[in-house]
């Protein structure tokens, strides 16, 4: 995503939350939004683990 486009996300971001945010209420919502964008640009790239492959890794029933 380039510098302009974060910009324009992070303007939106800061106009849907409430007036009364914290800066820590703040800095959970930039760090969601960049873990989902992380994980999708992860997933687009093929860059995933089957489910059934995690939890026999882990021993987890299935």
């Amino acid at each position: 995503m380039s510098t302009e486009n974060i910009k324009d996300e992070a303007r939106r971001l800061l106009d849907r939350l409430p007036e009364n945010i914290t800066w820590d209420q703040l800095m959970h919502e930039i760090y969601v939004r960049q873990s989902i964008e992380a994980g999708l640009a992860d997933s687009n790239a093929g860059r995933t683990v089957d489910v059934a492959e995690v939890r026999e890794k882990f021993r987890l029933p299935s």
